[in-house]
Protein backbone atom coordinates (compact mmCIF):
# COMPACT_ATOMS: atom_id res chain seq x y z
CA UNK A 1 0.00 0.00 0.00
CA UNK A 2 1.35 3.67 -0.25
CA UNK A 3 3.27 5.26 2.04
CA UNK A 4 1.01 8.72 1.85
CA UNK A 5 -2.44 6.75 2.81
CA UNK A 6 -1.21 4.62 5.58
CA UNK A 7 0.62 8.33 6.66
CA UNK A 8 -2.91 10.03 6.32
CA UNK A 9 -4.74 7.08 7.81
CA UNK A 10 -2.47 7.05 11.18
CA UNK A 11 -2.74 11.02 11.22
CA UNK A 12 -6.24 11.27 10.69
CA UNK A 13 -6.85 8.55 13.28
CA UNK A 14 -4.31 8.57 16.13
CA UNK A 15 -6.31 10.06 18.83
CA UNK A 16 -8.36 6.96 18.55
CA UNK A 17 -5.22 4.58 19.48
CA UNK A 18 -2.52 4.01 21.99
CA UNK A 19 1.12 4.99 20.27
CA UNK A 20 1.71 1.14 20.18
CA UNK A 21 -1.62 -0.02 18.30
CA UNK A 22 -0.18 2.65 16.29
CA UNK A 23 2.76 1.19 14.96
CA UNK A 24 0.99 -2.21 14.28
CA UNK A 25 -1.98 -0.51 12.25
CA UNK A 26 1.06 0.73 10.17
CA UNK A 27 2.41 -2.34 9.91
CA UNK A 28 -0.67 -4.42 8.86
CA UNK A 29 -1.65 -1.67 6.49
CA UNK A 30 1.97 -2.12 4.80
CA UNK A 31 1.31 -5.21 4.39
CA UNK A 32 -2.97 -5.14 3.14
CA UNK A 33 -3.68 -4.22 -0.76
CA UNK A 34 -4.78 -0.99 -2.03
CA UNK A 35 -8.24 -2.26 -2.76
CA UNK A 36 -9.02 -3.43 0.72
CA UNK A 37 -8.41 -0.22 2.10
CA UNK A 38 -11.47 1.13 1.75
CA UNK A 39 -12.93 -1.28 3.86
CA UNK A 40 -10.65 -0.11 6.79
CA UNK A 41 -11.06 3.27 5.96
CA UNK A 42 -14.96 3.12 6.37
CA UNK A 43 -14.88 1.71 9.10
CA UNK A 44 -15.94 4.28 12.44
CA UNK A 45 -14.32 4.34 15.94
CA UNK A 46 -15.78 5.70 19.17
CA UNK A 47 -14.20 8.44 20.46
CA UNK A 48 -11.86 8.32 23.33
CA UNK A 49 -12.80 11.63 24.76
CA UNK A 50 -16.71 11.02 23.88
CA UNK A 51 -16.77 7.44 25.88
CA UNK A 52 -15.27 9.95 28.46
CA UNK A 53 -18.08 12.12 29.01
CA UNK A 54 -20.75 9.33 28.71
CA UNK A 55 -18.71 7.74 31.45
CA UNK A 56 -18.93 10.97 34.05
CA UNK A 57 -22.24 11.67 32.73
CA UNK A 58 -24.49 8.99 32.90
CA UNK A 59 -22.35 5.83 33.39
CA UNK A 60 -23.20 3.74 30.12
CA UNK A 61 -19.97 3.83 28.23
CA UNK A 62 -19.83 0.18 28.15
CA UNK A 63 -22.69 -0.15 25.72
CA UNK A 64 -21.21 2.12 23.36
CA UNK A 65 -18.03 -0.13 23.67
CA UNK A 66 -20.07 -3.48 23.39
CA UNK A 67 -19.88 -4.71 27.16
CA UNK A 68 -23.33 -4.96 27.19
CA UNK A 69 -23.38 -7.59 30.30
CA UNK A 70 -20.87 -5.76 32.12
CA UNK A 71 -23.13 -3.10 30.95
CA UNK A 72 -25.88 -4.36 32.85
CA UNK A 73 -24.40 -5.46 35.74
CA UNK A 74 -23.19 -2.34 36.43
CA UNK A 75 -26.32 -0.48 36.15
CA UNK A 76 -28.27 -3.34 38.11
CA UNK A 77 -25.86 -3.17 41.06
CA UNK A 78 -26.27 0.94 41.07
CA UNK A 79 -22.89 1.37 39.68
CA UNK A 80 -21.33 -1.01 42.49
CA UNK A 81 -22.37 1.98 45.05
CA UNK A 82 -20.59 4.16 42.99
CA UNK A 83 -16.88 3.20 43.13
CA UNK A 84 -17.95 0.84 39.95
CA UNK A 85 -18.51 4.16 38.12
CA UNK A 86 -15.49 6.02 39.37
CA UNK A 87 -13.36 3.40 38.32
CA UNK A 88 -14.73 3.23 34.94
CA UNK A 89 -14.05 6.99 34.68
CA UNK A 90 -10.45 6.88 35.20
CA UNK A 91 -10.53 3.58 32.75
CA UNK A 92 -12.71 5.32 30.00
CA UNK A 93 -10.46 6.54 27.50
CA UNK A 94 -7.90 3.46 27.49
CA UNK A 95 -10.70 1.06 27.31
CA UNK A 96 -11.90 2.97 24.29
CA UNK A 97 -8.86 2.63 22.30
CA UNK A 98 -8.38 -1.15 22.75
CA UNK A 99 -12.06 -1.05 21.83
CA UNK A 100 -10.86 0.34 18.48
CA UNK A 101 -7.79 -1.41 17.73
CA UNK A 102 -10.26 -4.93 18.36
CA UNK A 103 -12.44 -3.76 16.07
CA UNK A 104 -9.58 -2.49 13.23
CA UNK A 105 -7.99 -5.83 13.91
CA UNK A 106 -11.50 -7.62 12.86
CA UNK A 107 -11.46 -5.26 10.07
CA UNK A 108 -8.22 -5.93 8.51
CA UNK A 109 -8.77 -10.47 9.65
CA UNK A 110 -12.00 -9.40 6.88
CA UNK A 111 -10.13 -7.65 4.37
Amino acid sequence: MELQKIDKFVGMNNEYFTPQDLMTIKQKLEQMDDSKFDLVQGTTFQKPSTILIIAILLGWERFWLDDIGMGILKVATGYGCGIWWLVDIFTAKDRAKKYNFKKFTQVTMLA
